[in-house]
């Protein structure tokens, strides 16, 4: 009976222990502006990693596959989180090194890029030369909301409404959110692809999501180099967007919104993002 008691203790005492998970390691592979600033990340566990977004070029491809090398892991998933090619295109690079690996998105995000991968191909393909995907993995579809690296959850959140094609990643243990091209650091948000003030304001209200969440880590979809991966990109990215529909409001054309824009990031340069949103939003140029 003692010996019965003792067991029951030792298990209740190390049965949590046993149960946790190892923590998960976040290797950010930051695009240059070649690559729109975007960002890519393998995310590794005790056994086995994942690439969340592919990069643009096979040149990005090829450097975020050597950091899974590097990992000395297994690579079982490749998740695409968004639409847009910078996000894709290196899948097919990553499929040569990788064959096994699964291709995976949602079903929103798999739509988007079917609509226009033709159209994508034929306008990069001259631009990149030798450095475009010779035929881009098209990812299948992930019915499910949950994604695991071992055993740790990753929910796949923001998948119904307007912005169903424009998801993120939320790790609850980790209290990490990526996967999303809706999140920028240091750099003029893009806001050609979101053209209606429905969309703007379900922008804006998937980041008060976000920061319900109450994250510690946050990993820009874009952002200029090795910068912060706090909540305070969150923050940065609604203020943006917040400045740029009221200087819409107040504007009779898009150099006004320039100009107001640049009058409060004076610091941020490059100017190409911001000058073609406002040209789009103040309807002078079609996108």
């Amino acid at each position: 009976m003692k010996t019965s008691i003792a067991l029951a203790l030792s298990f209740a005492l190390t049965a949590p222990v046993m149960a946790e998970t190892t923590p998960l390691t976040f290797d950010v592979y930051y695009g240059d502006d070649n690559s729109f600033n975007v960002t890519s990340t393998v995310v590794a566990g005790e056994n086995e990693v994942m690439v969340i977004d592919t990069g643009f070029s096979r040149a990005d491809a090829l450097q975020i596959a050597a950091k899974v090398l590097d990992s000395g892991k297994a690579l079982k998933t490749i998740y695409i989180s968004q639409a847009d090619p910078d996000y894709y295109f290196g899948a097919s690079q990553l499929l040569e090194i990788f064959p096994h690996a699964n291709v995976l998105t949602t079903q929103a995000v798999r739509d988007a890029i079917v609509k226009k991968l033709k159209t994508k191909i034929s306008f990069w393909s001259p631009k990149m030369g030798t450095n475009a995907p010779k035929h881009p993995r098209v990812p299948d579809v992930f019915k499910g909301t949950v994604l695991k690296v071992d055993d740790t959850v990753i929910e796949i959140k923001g998948t119904e409404g307007v912005l169903a094609h424009r998801p993120y990643l939320w790790i609850p243990s980790e209290k990490t959110i990526l996967g999303n091209v809706g999140i920028v650091e240091g750099m003029h948000v893009w806001m050609a692809d979101t053209q209606t003030e429905e969309e703007v304001a379900a922008w804006l209200d998937q980041l008060k999501e976000m920061q319900s969440l109450t994250p510690e880590l946050v990993i820009p979809g874009h952002m200029k180099n090795a910068g912060k991966l706090d909540p305070s990109s969150i923050e940065y990215t609604a203020t943006w967007i917040e400045r740029f529909a009221d200087a819409k409001a107040k504007s009779e054309d898009s150099k006004s919104v320039i100009d107001t824009m640049v009058g409060y990031y004076p610091k941020l340069g490059a100017t190409f993002t911001l000058e073609l949103g406002a040209r789009v939003h103040e309807g002078e140029t079609q996108w």
